[in-house]
Order: structure tokens, then sequence, then C-alpha cells
């Protein structure tokens, strides 16, 4: 099983990229590639920019990235109740490939989280809403409230209930992939 991981954060502090990477780090016997999407950045989608000069070529290498695996995780930064303008333009790049559904009708374990008391709930429940019409399945999602109060960099989640919620939904997502490589 090849897994593709990344933040949708540009910050070079994001919370969202240590969440990500800590549940990475849960899927380390199955081949995991953590991406940063400051390599992939791009001028900002428009369509006459498209147009002039096409789809860029980082925009295709992200879209491979998702093409060779079998599951993403990501975890969404929320600024204004959205996704950040980092991972939006690259989720519009990447919707202008032709022939490709976005996400590649891959499965995805969809995360946020955040300083505040909703953990990136409106971020989430927008890409949970959006993210089956654009080729992705979500099939699990997680919310980390009160990053600062709920993790530790040395002992990860330290909140027990979210900690036990975590480490069930890895457990389903490793048991469907079990029975995807066994049928």
């Amino acid at each position: 099983m090849k897994i593709l991981a990344f933040a949708g954060s540009n910050s070079p502090s994001s919370i969202n990229k240590i969440l990500v990477e800590y549940v990475a780090k849960e899927f380390k016997t199955q081949g995991v590639e953590v991406l940063d999407l400051n390599d992939y950045e791009m001028p900002i989608y428009g369509v006459a920019r498209e147009q002039q000069f096409g789809v860029p070529q980082k925009a295709k290498d992200f879209a491979e990235k998702i093409d060779a695996a079998d599951l993403v995780i990501m975890s969404l930064a929320e600024h204004n109740s959205s996704y950040t303008v980092a991972f939006k333009n690259i989720f519009d790049w990447i919707s202008r490939i032709p022939g490709r559904p976005h996400w590649g009708d891959k499965d995805i374990f969809l995360m946020a989280t955040a300083p505040g008391p909703k953990g990136g709930i409106n971020v989430l429940e927008a890409a949970t809403a959006r993210f089956p019409y654009s080729g992705g399945k979500v099939v699990e999602t997680f919310t980390l409230p009160k990053f600062k109060d709920n993790f530790d960099p040395e002992k990860g989640i330290v909140n027990v209930e979210k900690a036990k919620e975590l480490a069930y939904k890895i457990g389903k997502i490793k048991e469907r992939f079990e029975l995807k490589v066994n049928v």
C-alpha cells in the first residue's frame, strides 16, 4: 500500500503538518510519502493564465503523486472557515488536468486541527461535502480541537478520548486496506 500525506497549509510551523506527520508514522510499514505544499507553489489559478500557459508542471507532478497512491492522508488548515489559499490553488490547478478526477478516485483520510475549540470543523465539513464530487472517497475524518492543549510534541495526542478515536479510525483504515489487498 502506498500512502500520500500532506497538510493543506504552506506555513513552516503548521500544526496541520505536525498532525499529518504524526498520523503518517502510524502507517510506516505501508510506505508513506509526506509532501510539503511549498514545493508545489504555482501562480494563482485563472482561466486566462491557463489559456495562455496551460496547466503548470507542478500541478501535473502533484496529480501524479495522487495517482500513484492507494490512500491520501491530509490535514486541512482552516482560514476564515475554509481552505487555505495554498491548498485551494493546488486543488484548482489539478482540477484542470484533462481526463482525470481531481483526487484520482482515491480513498482519503481527511483531518483538521486548529488552536480553537472547533478544531477546523468548518473546513473539514466543506471538504467532506466537496471531495466526493472531485473523485475523492472520504473514508474517515478526524478533527483535533485546541491543538496546543491536546497535542504534545513528545507524547502525541494527550487528550485520551481523541487519542482513542484516532487509533480506532487508523485501525479501520488499515483493516480496509488489508481486505482490498487480500481480495
